[in-house]
């Protein structure tokens, strides 16, 4: 069963209008930054919407959230669009390809996939931008900021990206990604 494109838009929307809405409750008490709120909604657009639609809330997502907010900031903005995009569109295209017959190992090797990806993009990005800005930055703060302190938040993407995953397929929000087979 496939998604219509009404339902992928209308998915996509709500991913983007929680990059706006998550980061705000997250730093309303203080977890903003040690739980990364806005990579959640994007992960999920991806995994859920497709690689497309999944880029276009890794760029529209935080712009907006930027513009209306302040958050994130200007300078953190440029460092995280990458990030966030190649999130969606890794995600997605990682759903597309990887088919182990299990949703659950699917789910959670995509997750995977665009984690990682996703944080590379980030790594060089942030590279970038230190050079351009006369700025300090090394193989070793990269792995620091991108996976060594970011633990928390890796965790909550980990135990909460996959159970919204599932919890929208149950309510049938979302197509079911293997239908078993009744003999």
């Amino acid at each position: 069963m496939t998604m219509s494109p009404a339902k992928r838009i209308t998915l996509c929307a709500v991913c983007i209008a929680l990059c706006y809405a998550l980061p705000i409750a997250f730093h309303t008490v203080g977890l903003g930054s040690i739980l990364s709120p806005m990579h959640i909604p994007v992960l999920l657009c991806g995994l859920i919407c497709g690689g497309g639609s999944g880029l276009i809330c890794g760029i529209v997502g935080p712009c907006l959230s930027s513009l209306l907010s302040s958050m994130p900031p200007m300078p953190m903005l440029v460092r995280m669009l990458p990030e966030l995009c190649i999130y969606g569109l890794a995600g997605g295209i990682a759903m597309k390809c990887i088919r182990t017959g299990n949703s659950v190992a699917d789910v959670y090797l995509s997750l995977i996939v665009a984690m990682i990806c996703g944080r590379i993009a980030g790594g060089i990005a942030t590279a970038v931008f230190y050079t351009v800005t006369s700025g300090v930055y090394s193989l070793t703060l990269w792995a620091t900021s991108y996976f060594v302190e970011s633990v928390p938040g890796i965790v909550v993407h980990l135990l909460l990206v996959p159970v919204l995953y599932f919890s929208l397929q149950k309510a049938r929000l979302v197509p079911r990604r293997y239908i078993k087979k009744t003999v």
